[in-house]
């Protein structure tokens, strides 16, 4: 008798596998592979991890740049109910030692490419007890040919205990802070970050697995490309989102970001919606557009999506400039929040974000009352489907897994008030906001008056220490290409859309502004550059 299908992710691909078998999942290059055949080399990968020990509640990283193995990866420990790690591939062997140990890791599936950082790390990792190795030689220091174990495995592959309460561990970017691993089940991610399997559809969430199989088959086989890391939450939601809708997901075929190529990408495999995270990617996007108008036929694109950070209001319009057709998609969430949802980011109040009144969202005080009356500030939170906190550290779980009112309410750490007619304006992350002569300056509103001066290529905002307003506002900035940065020109760009408090006490110009591969912002860097930059002035 068969078992019945739960909303383990492994469940809900291989439901979609059985209905579009022969559909293209996924593309690199030259490189692609049918559902049927993603789904068979994932199967064959579980039983080989099985094989070697792995098995359910383990922890697996998967330290890869986009591409096949990644999913195959990922999927294979959904069906042994190993709970598949992100691992950011730009870590150094101390922080990847800290990562490896705080979660756990047993097992990490890696490209060769990070060879020499891992061999570093490994001695200080006692209970990582094997690594997979995608590419390269075939062994090398200890760890185990993947194309080797992936042939080893068995096409037959059993699990009676799936569950809905299986978990996926996604690491935190470490932005803020060191990384930590936000725990979700199997159908809380479904049903928070991937739009319950319908979104696609302009279907309400599916009640039971196998109503996926009523209507995938009968919907269009889009092409999504995925521009950023997978290991980057967005990313790999956007992903799943589209294999759960028998889509086809596309990723760049080579490790690094190019604006022109991305947009070769776009035409050569007939991209329909191509998804980004924030300024940091939609601005060269954008500039290769202009600079090379009708150089390629985006005739067949439909969605530009964005989540996981700022796509600023200047942007969107210089977008549609170049591309008046396309639908623009902006999204907004957080590794512990799932997709909270997307919303425009109009004029009114500086451009924040804002939702309506919905069940599942609240604006929370300091001290954890839910709040309602207009014109009332606190932190946005949301309940529902949510984590079941950080693996390993109940002390900041419980900082933002809160308790209020018989529910789970998931802290988000941005800033929000009820405007005059009852809506959720979100103003900004909480940690990063900057007391300046006591007004509160929310650093992602002045980034966005400052992107409205053409010379600046990109732009962090932060506070630092001041004696007399207690912190300043600097900004720092690198340039376009070619172009000179004229404080005055700056300074009244933003005076015609800051209040005077708002507007950078103190620019810094840098060569590049560091983010995260995913274009997520450092602000400890930017932090840190910025007094010492001031400092030596």
């Amino acid at each position: 008798m068969s078992r019945n299908r739960t909303f383990n992710l492994a469940d809900l691909f291989e439901i979609v596998a059985g209905v579009v078998p022969d559909r293209i999942a996924f593309r690199c290059g030259a490189r692609q592979l049918s559902y049927r055949e993603l789904d068979q080399r994932a199967t064959r990968l579980a039983s080989a991890l099985r094989a070697r020990g792995v098995g359910r509640g383990d922890h697996v990283g998967l330290m890869l740049y986009n591409s096949a193995e990644y999913l195959e990866g990922f999927f294979a420990c959904c069906k042994i109910g190993a709970a598949a790690v992100n691992v950011n591939y730009r870590y150094v062997a101390d922080e990847l030692a800290y990562l490896f140990n705080s979660l756990n890791l047993t097992t990490l599936i890696h490209g060769a490419e990070f060879d020499v950082e891992l061999a570093r790390t490994v001695p200080a990792t006692p209970r990582l007890l094997r690594r997979l190795r995608v590419g390269g030689d075939a062994a090398v220091d200890g760890a185990l040919d993947y194309e080797a174990e992936l042939r080893g495995g068995s096409d037959r592959l059993e699990d009676p205990d799936r569950s809905d309460d299986d978990l996926y561990i996604l690491c935190t970017g470490g932005t803020t802070g060191m990384p930590k691993g936000v725990m979700w089940p199997h159908k809380a991610i479904v049903m928070a970050a991937l739009g319950g399997g319908g979104i696609y559809f302009r279907r309400p969430p599916i009640e039971r697995p196998d109503e996926l199989a009523e209507f995938v088959p009968h919907g269009p086989a889009l092409t999504y490309f995925a521009t950023a890391p997978m290991m980057h939450g967005a990313a790999m939601w956007a992903s799943l989102i589209s294999l759960l809708a028998g889509h086809t997901v596309v990723v760049n075929d080579q490790p690094r970001f190019d604006a022109e190529h991305v947009w070769d990408i776009v035409v050569r495999d007939g991209v329909n919606i191509i998804s980004i995270v924030g300024d940091a990617m939609a601005l060269p996007l954008i500039q290769a557009l202009e600079q090379h108008p009708g150089r390629w036929d985006l005739s067949r694109l439909i969605t530009f999506g964005n989540g996981g950070a700022v796509f600023s209001q200047q942007l969107q319009q210089r977008l549609k400039v170049v591309l008046p057709k396309i639908s623009i998609s902006n999204g907004m969430g957080s590794s512990e929040s799932g997709v909270i949802g997307g919303a425009d980011r109009g004029s009114r109040d500086g451009g924040f974000m804002q939702f309506d009144p919905r069940p599942d969202l609240a604006v929370v005080s300091d001290d954890h009352r839910i709040l309602t009356t207009p014109g009332s500030e606190g932190t946005l939170a949301r309940t529902g489907y949510t984590p079941v906190g950080y693996y390993g550290d109940p002390k900041k779980s419980a900082e933002t897994f809160v308790p209020i009112d018989g529910r789970v309410w998931v802290i988000t750490g941005d800033r929000a008030r009820i405007d005059d007619e009852g809506r959720y304006v979100v103003m900004g992350r909480g940690s990063q906001c900057i007391n300046s002569g006591g007004e509160k300056i929310f650093p992602e509103e002045v980034e966005e008056a400052v992107r409205h001066d053409r010379a600046v290529q990109d732009v962090l905002v932060v506070g630092v220490p001041d004696e007399r307003w207690g912190q300043k506002v600097v900004a720092l900035v690198s340039l376009a290409k070619g172009a000179q940065f004229d404080r005055e020109a700056f300074d009244r760009t933003c005076r015609e859309r800051l209040a005077g408090y708002k507007v950078p006490r103190e620019v810094v110009v840098c060569d590049e502004i560091r983010r995260s591969p995913a274009g997520k912002a450092d602000y400890a860097w930017a932090k840190r550059v910025a007094a010492e930059r001031l400092a030596s002035a």
